[in-house]
């Protein structure tokens, strides 16, 4: 039988510490307070593309369960940006989060509970005990299970309170534009600009302040039609197309509709709103019956009797995906058109991809990236991506890409052999800082937006920063342009008459556009390079057994019917950290070998675990076309090497036992 994610140890919760809490009119909560209530603690960062999948997935539970559950978002960030209250603040209202926030910049929470990764859930029953801890997104229908069952027996018990919890709405920003994302000029000179936290597009005049016209209601939700009732949700990016494509398709524009995860078409001249690729459903999770074979590599079946099948195409290598609007997507977050491609370049964030739509073919297709999350350069089906969320053509056709969670700044390079994927400025997922100089040793921090100057130099909104910066490819260096802005998310090249270029920067956190000159002299700023500061594991040398726990929620079953449906990639930073263990493999057990010779690094494991609607039996067939989910983790473990260590390393993909 298939059983719930509830642990049956009696482990009492940690207490709530951090520095302060936000939506709860300037209380302070203790577990105590919170007695009689069903506590889902979320353990997210705002830079996170997962943690903001997970914020939506709660929402129906929230609303739901309102009279018992107390959603509890315990921030800990990983970069240093994200430890400033005030970003912090401005992020809660962003992503429009209803549920008390708990600031924990110096993860005193995160180790109490034994958090490795972001997100993490853990459930707390109304006497305070634990009953779940959950890695990674995708768990909704699982808690719903999970939330019935503790309702029905607090209830017997009479340990359930039901009745209002302690959430306070802050006072909402008021503006023209709310945390703008990305912005295009037009022709007529005017400034289309995606704003997002009001769901729509608004055209600005060269003055960018001056309304034009507005397109979209300014409700959060889906909706095609004319200009005043087309809905949005969170849209990003904007492209515009080739006037002699734009005639044959009916649209001139094409925006990344985030949460939606879907592309929109829009016609300039009426404000018309087409859905032009994606059907939804967030891709990844629910993709598919996933398998693995016995070497490890994923595979795919859309139907159960054609048996298992390459599912290159669908999180793993590069490839064709189907038409349109029958495609998943997963929060596109930039769009560019490439004249090369004959194709809009999407910056796919939330499966750390860029993909490719072929609007006169409707085609969708995968141009670069594995799907695994890090920074690893090479072919595209091999390279590694890390929340891609800004992007620009270059002269030659070449694709630039702002890699937010790898602080990177990463280049595609098309020729006639294929694509292959560099990095410019950059280390890794958990490196950043403020460097200028040689481009090896430069540091950004959290890049979302990318343009190329006039001269083939790179502009980059250096978002965590709150700054330009530009890379010269020349010289391969790095140097600062403009700094002192608010979580800038683009920057845009326009060319006024009779002067130099400006730069027109996306000021988010202040919620409007500035004009920006481009230095003769650029700024040599050097306020370090930084690394992630986690709790690091101590490891001892030598074996290292690594268990990855799992159980299907009720309702559901794994799906085995091609074998183990389990699956782990590892690597480690440093290479040489592992002498053996890595690979990818079936299975979620894995003994490792680490070295004596490397006093510290970081362990990179990716687990998956694929599960069906079925019966409750153990023996029971899964029905045919039974719905089916793909639960992933990505996890970069700090490990310390030392003598008294532990010899065991176990994380937490579903459940406790």
């Amino acid at each position: 039988m298939s059983e719930t994610v509830r642990t049956q140890l009696r482990v009492r919760a940690s207490e709530l510490e951090g520095r302060g809490w936000l939506n709860t009119g300037g209380k302070s909560l203790d577990l105590e307070s919170l007695r009689g209530k069903i506590v889902l603690l979320d353990f997210w960062t705002f830079c996170c593309i997962n943690c903001l999948h997970v914020l939506d997935e709660l929402r129906p539970l929230e609303e739901k369960y309102s009279d018992v559950l107390v959603t509890v978002g315990v921030h800990s960030p990983k970069f240093e940006h994200e430890a400033d209250p005030v970003a912090l603040a401005s992020a809660v209202e962003r992503y429009e989060i209803h549920h008390p926030v708990l600031d924990d910049p110096e993860l005193a929470t995160w180790k109490a509970y034994t958090a490795r990764a972001w997100p993490t859930l853990v459930v707390v029953d109304p006497e305070g005990y634990i009953v779940a801890h959950l890695s990674g997104e995708g768990h909704a229908d699982g808690l719903a299970v999970l939330l019935e069952e503790l309702v029905a027996e607090h209830e017997a018990k009479g340990t359930l309170h039901r009745g209002n919890g302690p959430y306070v709405a802050p006072v909402p920003t008021s503006g023209t534009l709310r945390f703008p994302g990305k912005a295009t000029q037009l022709p007529n000179g005017n400034y289309l600009v995606v704003d997002s936290g009001h769901h729509r597009l608004v055209e600005l005049r060269p003055d960018l302040e001056t309304v034009e016209r507005v397109i979209g209601s300014g409700t959060k939700g889906y909706l095609d039609g004319q200009a005043e009732i087309a809905q949005f949700n969170e849209p990003q990016g904007v492209a515009l197309l080739p006037s002699e494509l734009a005639w044959k398709l009916g649209y001139d524009a094409v925006v990344a509709d985030t949460v939606n995860h879907r592309l929109r078409g829009v016609t300039l001249s009426s404000g018309y709103v087409q859905t032009v690729a994606g059907n939804g459903v967030q891709r990844l999770l629910d993709a598919g019956p996933a398998r693995v074979t016995d070497t490890g590599a994923g595979t795919w079946s859309e139907h159960h009797d054609a048996g298992p099948a390459d599912f290159a195409a669908d999180a793993i290598d590069v490839g064709a995906l189907g038409l349109g609007t029958e495609v998943s997507l997963s929060s596109p977050w930039d769009v560019v058109w490439s004249d090369k491609l004959q194709r809009v370049v999407i910056a796919m964030a939330g499966t750390h991809q860029i993909f490719a739509f072929d609007p006169l073919g409707n085609e969708v297709s995968i141009l670069a990236g594995s799907g695994l999350e890090g920074l690893l350069d090479g072919k595209a089906e091999e390279a590694w991506f890390a929340q891609s969320s800004g992007l620009a053509i270059d002269a030659e056709g070449n694709i630039w890409v702002a890699d937010s969670e790898t602080s990177s700044l990463r280049r595609l390079v098309l020729s006639d052999s294929g694509v292959t994927v560099e990095t410019a400025v950059g280390k890794g997922l958990f490196d950043f800082g403020f460097r200028d100089g040689e481009a090896a040793k430069a540091r950004l921090q959290h890049p979302l937006g990318v343009t190329v100057l006039p001269d083939g130099s790179v502009a980059i909104a250096d978002t965590y920063n709150g700054a330009v910066r530009r890379y010269d490819p020349a010289t391969k260096s790095v140097s600062t342009l403009a700094r002192g802005l608010a979580e800038p998310s683009d920057v845009v090249v326009v060319q006024v008459e009779g002067s130099e270029p400006l730069l027109v920067v996306v000021e988010s956190n202040k919620h409007q556009l500035v004009l920006v000159p481009i230095p003769k002299e650029a700024q040599q700023v050097d306020e370090g390079a930084s690394q992630t500061h986690r709790p690091k594991s101590p490891v001892t040398p030598g074996p290292l057994e690594l268990a990855v726990r799992f159980t299907a929620p009720t309702g559901q079953k794994l799906d085995d019917r091609w074998g183990d449906p389990t699956q782990m990639k590892i690597s480690s930073t440093p290479p040489e950290l592992l002498v053996s263990g890595g690979g990818t493999s079936v299975g979620l057990l894995r003994t490792l070998e680490l070295s004596a010779d490397v006093p510290e690094g970081i362990l990179h494991i990716t687990a998956r675990a694929a599960a069906c609607d079925g019966p409750e039996t153990e023996d029971g067939e899964i029905p045919d076309h039974a719905a089916c989910h793909l639960y992933q983790q990505d996890w970069g473990i700090p490990v310390v090497l030392q003598a008294d260590g532990e010899s065991e390393l176990v994380l937490d993909l579903r459940g406790m036992d």
